[in-house]
Protein backbone atom coordinates (compact mmCIF):
# COMPACT_ATOMS: atom_id res chain seq x y z
CA UNK A 1 0.00 0.00 0.00
CA UNK A 2 1.29 3.46 -0.91
CA UNK A 3 0.98 6.12 1.78
CA UNK A 4 1.78 9.82 2.01
CA UNK A 5 1.49 12.58 4.58
CA UNK A 6 -1.61 14.08 2.98
CA UNK A 7 -2.68 17.72 3.03
CA UNK A 8 -0.33 19.41 0.56
CA UNK A 9 1.48 16.12 -0.17
CA UNK A 10 -1.21 13.90 -1.62
CA UNK A 11 -1.22 11.45 -4.51
CA UNK A 12 -4.20 9.69 -6.12
CA UNK A 13 -2.58 6.28 -5.55
CA UNK A 14 -1.52 6.87 -1.90
CA UNK A 15 -3.49 6.93 1.32
CA UNK A 16 -2.83 9.95 3.57
CA UNK A 17 -1.62 9.17 7.09
CA UNK A 18 -1.01 12.62 8.63
CA UNK A 19 1.75 15.16 9.08
CA UNK A 20 4.59 14.75 11.58
CA UNK A 21 5.57 11.91 13.84
CA UNK A 22 2.40 11.61 15.93
CA UNK A 23 -0.32 12.12 13.30
CA UNK A 24 1.42 9.75 10.88
CA UNK A 25 1.88 7.04 13.53
CA UNK A 26 -1.79 7.21 14.53
CA UNK A 27 -3.08 7.48 10.96
CA UNK A 28 -0.90 4.67 9.65
CA UNK A 29 -1.81 2.38 12.56
CA UNK A 30 -5.50 2.91 11.79
CA UNK A 31 -4.91 2.20 8.09
CA UNK A 32 -2.94 -0.97 8.78
CA UNK A 33 -5.66 -2.27 11.10
CA UNK A 34 -8.39 -1.49 8.53
CA UNK A 35 -6.64 -2.54 5.30
CA UNK A 36 -4.16 -5.21 6.47
CA UNK A 37 -1.50 -4.46 3.80
CA UNK A 38 1.52 -6.71 3.29
CA UNK A 39 3.87 -3.80 2.42
CA UNK A 40 4.08 -0.02 2.72
CA UNK A 41 5.76 2.57 0.53
CA UNK A 42 5.80 6.13 1.81
CA UNK A 43 6.03 8.91 -0.80
CA UNK A 44 7.05 12.42 0.20
CA UNK A 45 9.45 15.31 -0.01
CA UNK A 46 12.65 15.72 1.96
CA UNK A 47 15.26 18.27 2.84
CA UNK A 48 18.90 17.30 2.40
CA UNK A 49 21.72 17.53 4.93
CA UNK A 50 24.08 16.46 2.11
CA UNK A 51 25.09 19.29 -0.25
CA UNK A 52 26.11 16.71 -2.88
CA UNK A 53 22.54 15.47 -3.33
CA UNK A 54 20.99 17.61 -6.09
CA UNK A 55 17.63 19.28 -5.67
CA UNK A 56 14.80 17.24 -7.22
CA UNK A 57 16.78 13.98 -6.83
CA UNK A 58 14.63 10.97 -6.06
CA UNK A 59 16.02 8.86 -3.22
CA UNK A 60 14.76 5.62 -1.69
CA UNK A 61 15.39 4.53 1.87
CA UNK A 62 14.65 1.79 4.37
CA UNK A 63 16.36 3.49 7.33
CA UNK A 64 15.38 6.39 9.56
CA UNK A 65 16.50 8.17 12.68
CA UNK A 66 14.68 10.40 15.14
CA UNK A 67 17.33 12.81 16.38
CA UNK A 68 16.36 16.22 17.71
CA UNK A 69 18.69 19.16 17.18
CA UNK A 70 19.07 19.73 20.92
CA UNK A 71 20.81 16.33 21.10
CA UNK A 72 23.59 17.61 18.81
CA UNK A 73 24.47 20.33 21.30
CA UNK A 74 24.23 18.10 24.39
CA UNK A 75 20.99 19.72 25.56
CA UNK A 76 19.08 16.44 25.65
CA UNK A 77 19.42 12.66 25.66
CA UNK A 78 17.15 9.72 25.01
CA UNK A 79 16.93 6.22 26.46
CA UNK A 80 15.29 5.11 23.17
CA UNK A 81 16.94 3.52 20.18
CA UNK A 82 16.62 6.41 17.76
CA UNK A 83 17.62 4.64 14.51
CA UNK A 84 15.47 2.03 12.78
CA UNK A 85 15.56 0.18 9.48
CA UNK A 86 13.66 -2.47 7.54
CA UNK A 87 14.23 -4.67 4.53
CA UNK A 88 13.36 -3.34 1.09
CA UNK A 89 9.95 -4.53 -0.18
CA UNK A 90 11.48 -5.73 -3.46
CA UNK A 91 14.62 -7.08 -1.77
CA UNK A 92 16.83 -4.96 -4.02
CA UNK A 93 20.00 -3.50 -2.62
CA UNK A 94 19.48 0.11 -1.61
CA UNK A 95 22.30 2.27 -0.34
CA UNK A 96 22.11 2.86 3.41
CA UNK A 97 20.50 6.29 3.18
CA UNK A 98 19.21 7.43 6.59
CA UNK A 99 16.29 9.86 6.80
CA UNK A 100 15.94 11.85 10.02
CA UNK A 101 12.46 12.67 11.30
CA UNK A 102 11.40 15.41 13.66
CA UNK A 103 8.35 17.60 14.07
CA UNK A 104 10.74 20.50 13.42
CA UNK A 105 12.49 21.42 10.16
CA UNK A 106 16.21 22.16 10.35
CA UNK A 107 17.10 25.74 9.38
CA UNK A 108 20.59 25.76 10.88
CA UNK A 109 23.20 24.75 8.28
CA UNK A 110 25.80 23.98 10.98
CA UNK A 111 23.49 21.49 12.69
CA UNK A 112 22.47 20.02 9.34
CA UNK A 113 26.15 19.47 8.60
CA UNK A 114 26.55 17.69 11.96
CA UNK A 115 23.72 15.32 11.08
CA UNK A 116 25.33 14.68 7.68
CA UNK A 117 28.64 13.91 9.43
CA UNK A 118 26.74 11.34 11.53
CA UNK A 119 25.77 9.55 8.30
CA UNK A 120 22.26 10.96 8.01
CA UNK A 121 21.40 12.30 4.56
CA UNK A 122 17.79 13.52 4.48
CA UNK A 123 15.05 15.03 6.63
CA UNK A 124 11.35 14.09 6.42
CA UNK A 125 8.87 14.60 9.23
CA UNK A 126 7.01 11.28 8.99
CA UNK A 127 9.38 8.51 7.90
CA UNK A 128 10.71 7.34 11.27
CA UNK A 129 7.15 6.87 12.57
CA UNK A 130 6.19 4.98 9.41
CA UNK A 131 9.08 2.53 9.81
CA UNK A 132 8.32 1.98 13.48
CA UNK A 133 4.67 1.21 12.71
CA UNK A 134 5.74 -1.12 9.87
CA UNK A 135 8.17 -2.87 12.19
CA UNK A 136 5.44 -3.29 14.85
CA UNK A 137 3.12 -4.96 12.31
CA UNK A 138 5.94 -6.96 10.62
CA UNK A 139 5.46 -5.20 7.27
CA UNK A 140 8.01 -4.53 4.56
CA UNK A 141 8.40 -0.80 4.06
CA UNK A 142 10.46 1.89 2.42
CA UNK A 143 10.26 5.56 1.52
CA UNK A 144 10.61 7.39 -1.77
CA UNK A 145 11.61 11.04 -1.45
CA UNK A 146 12.15 14.00 -3.77
CA UNK A 147 14.62 16.62 -2.49
CA UNK A 148 13.08 20.10 -2.25
CA UNK A 149 15.62 21.96 -0.15
CA UNK A 150 18.83 21.94 1.85
CA UNK A 151 18.68 22.30 5.61
CA UNK A 152 19.67 25.92 6.06
CA UNK A 153 18.11 29.30 6.79
CA UNK A 154 16.31 29.24 3.40
CA UNK A 155 14.86 25.74 3.90
CA UNK A 156 11.21 26.85 4.02
CA UNK A 157 11.49 29.25 1.07
CA UNK A 158 13.18 26.57 -1.01
CA UNK A 159 10.61 23.95 0.01
CA UNK A 160 7.75 26.23 -1.07
CA UNK A 161 9.47 27.15 -4.36
CA UNK A 162 10.22 23.52 -5.28
CA UNK A 163 7.27 21.67 -3.76
CA UNK A 164 4.98 21.41 -6.80
CA UNK A 165 7.71 20.22 -9.14
CA UNK A 166 8.86 17.70 -6.53
CA UNK A 167 5.34 16.25 -6.30
CA UNK A 168 5.16 15.93 -10.08
CA UNK A 169 8.54 14.20 -10.20
CA UNK A 170 7.53 11.81 -7.41
CA UNK A 171 4.32 10.90 -9.17
CA UNK A 172 6.13 10.27 -12.48
CA UNK A 173 8.82 8.20 -10.74
CA UNK A 174 6.32 6.00 -8.92
CA UNK A 175 4.09 5.55 -11.98
CA UNK A 176 7.11 4.53 -14.07
CA UNK A 177 9.05 2.42 -11.59
CA UNK A 178 6.18 0.92 -9.56
CA UNK A 179 3.40 0.67 -12.17
CA UNK A 180 2.76 -3.00 -11.36
CA UNK A 181 1.76 -2.02 -7.78
CA UNK A 182 -0.62 0.82 -8.63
Amino acid sequence: MFVCAGSMESFSFAKPVGIGLIQSAIGLTQLVLEKNPSWLIFIGTAGSYDPDIPLFSIKESVAASQIELSYLENHSYTPLDNVTSLEDVSHETISPLIVNSSNYITTNARLGKRLHEMGISLENMEFYALLEVAKHFHLSAKGIFCITNYTNEKAHESFIAHHQEALQRLESYVRERYAQYL
